[in-house]
């Protein structure tokens, strides 16, 4: 037989619930919660709490918390165990029950007494933290490549702390923008990178330097990329310094550059004042590779373009004057070019690219420190050039007869100081920083040019299809060179 009871007491879950609301707690959260917080307490008052339960009602307001316990002659346990005299005490219906029998006896909080209530307000607090911890993790969890906005809460060396809300968001030094420097209460814009959960509570990494950050803003500022009339193809950065973005439009009404840059620059200004000045190349999309990789070097314009499309590998040839602006200060802009378009570009001045062109077309024979009896061997595998040398595979040169690892070793430094000694003599102005000739022949499979022949697609080509497919009205170019200095 088992018998029970109700205990009514309003006024505590309404101190919780208050607690609660205050929090964001939704009810059915904070019944648990409470449910889990007697028994709590029952364990530190008794040191077990197997044998209890507790039920909470909070639209009746009652709590309900009960121990089970059996009827015995002499208690061994009295956390397990009670007399039939007891029983009744607590209450006369007990009178039926027998030696054996369960009895369920109601525990009124109140006797837990002021310590354990201190208790069990910590556990509530804590369970609380954690509640909303869950909650935060839940919502931004998948919010990740949104942009948030929030308030600096603390600098320190490695990271950047901001408040959304309930909710703390870091941003650690890689994902800043190196030139940018914030202080509290300073509103900042970030995308949302990822989200871990830790001991600590959840690890929100927001970012201002991630290539999505300028997508989202990019789709923010223009409509039409919202809207998926236009598509971003491809985003490269060197975060507060310059980016580049591919761009097409899916409507051949519409301009993709000029969409993006905006009537009068408005809707790139916005992006580049977001970015502290980040200047901004947008390049308009085609599928012909030697298009598009023209396009992607802008501000300079290749004279000639050599592309091997199995190796993704282009060679730009360069009016000397322009080479500077081609490659970019520390190499930034045909780094970036070669990011969004997807092949390594290497980029040479007209008389340089002559210049080697012919020394690579001078005989073994001719150089300095080959000696005769290994330009022959080479010669009879059919290498007789220097341009021949470099496109040969170093198993295949240790094939040939005559020639082993330290006389090959001796060949490619023969072949390096040929050229070196060439530029000397031909520039008096300056250097030409070459790369070494032994690194170029152990990765010559990967990086050279097989038949230059075979790839030669100047831009002379396809000057017809880059006209065609590069028009912009009058207002768009006008938009565009407005812009020259300050984005592109």
């Amino acid at each position: 037989m088992v018998l029970g009871g109700i205990l009514v007491n309003r006024e505590l879950i309404e101190v919780f619930s208050e607690i609660a609301r205050e929090k964001n707690v939704e009810r059915s959260e904070l019944a648990t919660i409470l449910e889990e917080l007697f028994l709590y307490v029952i364990e530190k008052e008794y040191g077990d709490s197997s044998n209890c339960s507790c039920i909470v009602n909070l639209d009746k307001g009652e709590i309900e918390i009960y121990a089970e316990k059996i009827i015995v002659e002499e208690i061994d346990d009295f956390k397990v165990e009670i007399t039939l005299s007891e029983a009744v005490e607590k209450d006369s219906e007990a009178a039926d029950l027998e030696l054996g029998d369960v009895f369920v006896e109601v525990i009124d909080p109140r006797v837990f007494g002021r310590r354990l209530i201190t208790t069990a307000k910590q556990f509530f607090a804590q369970r609380l933290r954690d509640v909303e911890r869950n909650y935060i993790y839940e919502d931004y969890a998948t919010r990740i490549g949104e942009i948030v906005i929030g308030v600096v809460h603390q600098v320190q060396r490695d990271s950047i702390y901001i408040n959304i809300e309930q909710a703390e968001l870091r941003m650690p030094k890689s994902e800043q923008i190196k030139s940018e420097r914030f202080r509290g209460g300073d509103t900042v814009q970030t995308v949302i990178k990822s989200v871990e959960v830790t001991p600590k509570g959840p690890d929100i990494v927001v970012s201002r330097s991630d290539n999505h950050f300028l997508l989202k803003l990019f789709e923010k500022e223009v409509p039409e990329i919202d809207d998926g009339i236009i598509d971003i193809k491809a985003i490269a950065r060197h975060p507060g310094e310059r980016a580049k973005i591919i761009v097409r439009s899916n409507d051949r009404r519409i301009d993709p550059v000029g969409a993006c840059v905006g009537m009068r620059g408005g809707r790139i200004q916005a992006i580049v004042r977001e970015l502290n000045n980040e200047k901004i190349d947008i390049v308009n999309y085609s599928e012909q590779p030697e298009i598009l990789v023209s396009r992607a070097l802008s501000p300079a314009k290749p004279v000639k373009l050599f592309i091997d499309d199995d190796k993704k590998y282009c060679v730009a040839l360069f009016e000397d004057e322009s080479l500077d602006s081609a490659i970019g200060r520390n190499g930034m802009n045909i780094n970036l070019a070669s990011k969004i378009t997807d092949y390594r570009i290497d980029a040479y001045g007209v008389e340089e690219y002559d210049r080697i062109q012919e020394d690579h077309k001078t005989s073994l024979e001719d150089i300095d420190g080959i000696k005769v009896d290994e330009a022959k061997a080479l010669s009879g595998a059919g290498v007789n050039i220097v341009s021949e040398l470099l496109e040969s595979d170093m198993e295949d040169l240790l094939s040939v007869d005559g020639i082993d690892e330290d006389s090959l070793d001796v060949i490619y430094e023969a072949v390096q100081s040929f050229v070196e000694r060439k530029i000397e003599t031909e520039s008096d102005e300056e250097d030409t920083e070459l790369p070494d000739i032994a690194q170029i022949l152990t990765s010559s499979e990967d990086d050279d040019i097989d038949d230059k022949d075979s790839f030669d697609k100047t831009l002379e080509n396809s000057e017809e299809i880059d006209e065609s497919q590069d028009v912009k009205s009058e207002k768009t170019m006008e938009n565009e060179d407005s812009l020259s200095e300050g984005v592109q």
